[in-house]
């Protein structure tokens, strides 16, 4: 009776779940997060807000009163590349992805029936930040995140507490020779021009973006692009996509714009960027260093989509730099 009484009381299971693990070979340290994880796990909760008569489907988790992190996808994915992330941060932190109009599960009108340019993606992000009171916030800006992210911030520094940059770029050094069909479309926007962009929007092409540059490809889930390319699949997708390609040209203009942001109000910024990649090489990493005077810069062994191949470096990385910055 003794034996059982201990067995069911909750610190004697605790015990005897030590001497389990540690029987197993398990460290002490090893034990603890696991016990803490399974106490205060908290679930990622998928939603969905009215914004300019569209429905913007988000990610979100962690306490409201917390710190909030808004989290800005790239090309051609959605919130889906932060499915890792948001647990990993939303102990501590209030965690929010939401689709742009026209990716992952947010509505997608038509070419005709919507402005699909970065200055309107940006205009929906705000207003969807303003609709769930989100007045204070930390930006994570990955590839698209970066234009979308950086309106966001230079209309409203007020707003942002700090910034994390993977793979997101804000000068002329990170457009090399990759954005030459690019450079060739915003000049002269003809069929001809738009042939080879149209090469991009296949799936070899999202499973390159997943895996190039990338040290162990075999990591690397094949759930990544075939979800991403189900999306672009969609009948009239491709030619929302060829309209931010376009669009896209009106982003360097205002590089100017956003590093005077930085060198204005100097936000603290958390700079982790896969170097193996093709499209924002780590030539446009280095001159955030050139801008901001408090920059912690980490250079990963990895592809374009980092959090896929590093995301455990990248979290470790942004749970330290919030932890000085702004917990």
């Amino acid at each position: 009776m003794l034996t059982m009484n201990l067995l069911t009381s909750p610190l004697s299971r605790i015990a005897l779940a030590a001497v389990v693990v540690a029987g197993l070979g398990f460290s002490e340290g090893a034990v603890k997060p696991a016990l803490a994880g399974e106490i205060s796990s908290t679930k990622t909760l998928h939603k969905t807000v009215k914004v300019q008569g569209l429905d913007i489907f988000y990610r979100e988790a962690g306490p409201k009163d917390a710190p909030t992190l808004l989290l800005l996808h790239g090309f051609p994915t959605s919130s889906q590349m932060f499915r890792n992330l948001i647990p990993a941060l939303s102990d501590k932190y209030h965690v929010v992805a939401p689709d742009y109009p026209g990716f992952g599960n947010s509505s997608m009108p038509g070419v005709d029936k919507f402005d699909y340019t970065f200055d309107n993606l940006a205009n929906v992000v705000d207003e969807f930040t303003q609709k769930l009171g989100l007045s204070r916030y930390s930006l994570y800006v990955m590839d698209y995140g970066a234009p979308v992210g950086f309106r966001l911030a230079a209309a409203h520094p007020e707003r942002v507490q700090s910034l994390i940059v993977q793979n997101g770029n804000a000068y002329v050094e990170g457009l090399k020779g990759f954005w030459d069909p690019f450079r060739a479309y915003w000049k002269d926007r003809t069929e001809a021009n738009a042939k080879p962009l149209k090469g991009f929007l296949n799936l070899a092409a999202t499973k390159w973006q997943y895996t190039h540059g990338t040290r162990s490809p075999e990591r690397i889930s094949p759930d990544t692009w075939t979800t991403d390319q189900y999306f672009q699949d969609r009948p009239g997708n491709k030619a929302i996509q060829l309209q931010l390609f376009y669009d896209y040209g009106s982003n360097p203009a205002l590089y100017p714009a956003w590093q005077a942001y930085f060198r204005t109000h100097q936000p603290p910024t958390l700079v982790v960027w896969g170097k193996n990649d093709v499209i924002f090489p780590a030539d446009g990493a280095h001159p955030y260093k050139r801008d901001l005077k408090n920059v912690e810069f980490h250079l990963l062994n990895t592809g374009h989509f980092a959090l896929e191949e590093d995301g455990d470096v990248i979290t470790r990385h942004i749970r330290r730099f919030l932890q000085s910055n702004i917990s």
